[in-house]
């Protein structure tokens, strides 16, 4: 049986999820919303960069509505919730990258809770950071442990690889003045999922967190220009940012996610670094015997790769894409990891091809 999906918004992480996608043998392409006008028209398959796809790009949210289709891959660069809405009243399960990891105790999910259960819909929200690293894997790992005391997520990426000039330079705020990065919004923006991500953490170890929450926003500045895929970063303007959001018990911190985001190693005031593991995603588990797991691979190998295909990006839609399957499988509401079967990719199809 193949679940026909919809791919909502062809960005970076949309680009991926086309391809993923197409590659899936579970799943059929119905429709591919986007933004702009001067993609309206334009097939799915040359938006993504591989082979014609058959399905014309378009913008309305009412053809989308009456849709013949079972999943959506919602994948903007912000949510609307409106839209989320109106797609899960329509029928449409919803995958999305953008929140809904574990909101039951940071947010007002009455609405969402009520559109699916007229569509008889599913809401799961995935990805990996905030998704899988920050929830999903550091509690499978924290089955190897007892008497867990902390729990650590955090990520090491060098920004120079992230294809999104606008969101680097006028979202994240590289390249301004400190005062300017000191008002960006990406403290609270990340900070809805990786709030989330504590939650479900906090809730599948028992333990109970204090009501105030620890969020931090460091910045490192440039000592000479530092030349970066939104122009020269100037000496006294923002070259690295670390984001830390911490759970507490008893006013100690017991789970912290983390993000550090260079503009690459050199020239940075304090003298930040990813460190001699390089760039990767970390999992560590404080507790009898202590387990720390590194990710490597998510990152690609120089900048300009980055810039062309990411692989942190394709790890995110593909994470996405490969829950479609099993969301749409699922009873209506908002289902998280822990509601859900183990999500696995699927193998390649030319080894199926040859080995029957």
């Amino acid at each position: 049986m193949s679940y026909r999906v919809i791919q909502w918004a062809t960005g970076g992480v949309g680009r991926a999820a086309l391809r993923a996608i197409a590659d899936h043998p579970e799943l059929e392409l119905a429709g591919c919303w986007v933004h702009s006008d001067e993609k309206v028209g334009r097939d799915a398959g040359e938006l993504c960069g591989i082979k014609t796809l058959g399905i014309k790009a378009q913008h309305q949210l009412s053809l989308f509505l009456e849709m013949d289709a079972d999943c959506v891959v919602y994948s903007p660069l912000l949510p609307d919730r409106e839209e989320i809405v109106a797609l899960l009243a329509s029928g449409k399960n919803v995958v999305t990258p953008l929140g809904w990891f574990y909101p039951f105790r940071s947010g007002d999910i009455g609405t969402i809770e009520e559109a699916c259960r007229k569509g008889g819909s599913t809401l799961h929200g995935t990805g990996i950071h905030p998704g899988g690293i920050t929830e999903r894997f550091p509690l499978m790992v924290s089955a190897l442990s007892r008497a867990v005391r902390h729990v650590r997520a955090e990520e090491f990426s060098d920004i120079r690889s992230y294809n999104a000039p606008f969101v680097v330079g006028e979202i994240m705020l590289f390249g301004k003045t400190p005062e300017q990065a000191r008002s960006s919004p990406m403290l609270d923006l990340l900070g809805n999922g990786f709030n989330q991500s504590i939650d479900m953490v906090a809730a599948s170890l028992g333990l109970e967190l204090d009501e105030q929450r620890v969020s931090i926003h460091e910045i490192a500045l440039a000592t000479a220009p530092i030349d970066s895929p939104i122009g020269v970063i100037e000496p006294g303007t923002v070259a690295a940012q670390r984001f830390t959001w911490q759970g507490l018990a008893g006013g100690d911190a017991v789970i912290t996610a983390r993000v550090n985001w260079l503009m690459g190693e050199q020239h940075l005031d304090p003298p930040w670094s990813a460190g001699p593991a390089g760039e990767r995603f970390e999992i560590e588990i404080s507790g009898t015997p202590p387990v720390q797991l590194t990710f490597k691979g998510l990152q690609p190998d120089t900048p300009e790769q980055g810039l062309t295909e990411n692989p942190g990006i394709a790890a995110t839609a593909n994470h996405c894409v490969n829950a479609v399957p099993y969301v749409c499988r699922a009873e209506a509401g908002i289902k998280t990891y822990l509601d859900l079967p183990l999500v696995t990719g699927r193998a390649a199809t030319d080894l199926k091809e040859r080995h029957g």
